[in-house]
């Protein structure tokens, strides 16, 4: 099939960028997104031009490395699928994609369609840990955590960070990255001595980051490719209140008394 590609062309986080009309003939309905990208890039090469270049490593659906906007679609807008997972057979001959890398201030732009997301590492930085004691190993399943549990803690940890949520929501909002993480080990028993702590510093650090608050919109969850629900965003809000609520300044107290 062939296909017409506009693809956002951006040398630097400083230059304006613009949109770069691609004619990709030949594509093979089994490449994935990305191998046709590749595919692109090659004939580029030979030409002399500049390649495109895009976030990719695994190109498994699991590291979260991947990830633009095709047609104004987080990842292409397949329910449960990354950019790199997407096939060609999706689309047919003669359709015009539109390529866009994520669009957020805490995102910004390092090269065409590739972004810096270093704001969603700080995030975890600031809280996605827990405290274990030095020594030997602890023996396996030494500490019981209920199925019930565990499968939430799992569900949240399906988060690969890859930030389409932010990309989606109107407002550029990280609460549904930040409520996966906050959920994942506040279901856990090993991460609650830290769980306030960590509510409010992940929360704090989003506002450090620029991104805006969630609205509740919900396009975050359509978006996310490991289908993250909008019940870590509901966790994240009440243990941050919490935590706010059990952990303010002495003076403050004292005035509400």
């Amino acid at each position: 099939m062939k296909l017409t590609l506009h693809v956002w062309r951006q040398k630097n986080a400083q230059d304006k960028g613009r949109l770069v009309r691609y004619e990709v003939p030949n594509v093979n309905e089994h490449m994935s997104f990305l191998e046709m990208l590749d595919v692109l890039n090659e004939s580029l090469i030979e030409k002399g031009e500049d390649p495109i270049a895009f976030d990719h490593d695994c190109r498994e659906g699991i590291c979260g490395m991947c990830g633009m906007m095709v047609n104004g679609k987080a990842h292409g807008g397949h329910k449960g699928t990354t950019i790199c997972q997407l096939h060609m057979r999706h689309f047919k001959d003669g359709d015009e994609l539109y390529l866009e890398p994520w669009r957020a201030k805490a995102f910004p732009i390092v090269k065409d369609l590739a972004v810096n997301r270093g704001a969603l590492d700080r995030i975890i930085a600031a809280g996605g840990f827990i405290s274990v004691p030095t020594g030997s190993a602890p023996d396996g399943n030494a500490i019981p955590v209920q199925k019930q549990e565990s499968d939430l803690a799992m569900d949240a940890a399906a988060c690969i960070g890859c930030g389409a949520c932010v990309a989606a929501c109107p407002n550029a909002a990280a609460a549904l990255f930040t409520g996966a993480k906050i959920s994942h080990l506040g279901h856990l028993p090993q991460g609650q001595p830290e769980r306030d702590r960590r509510s409010m510093a992940m929360v704090e650090q989003m506002r450090i980051e620029d991104f805006a608050n969630c609205t509740n919109i919900g396009e975050c969850v359509a978006a996310c490719p490991k289908e993250i629900q909008l019940e870590v965003i509901v966790r994240m809000n009440r243990d941050y209140i919490k935590g706010a609520l059990t952990n303010r300044p002495t003076s403050l107290k004292g005035d509400s008394a």
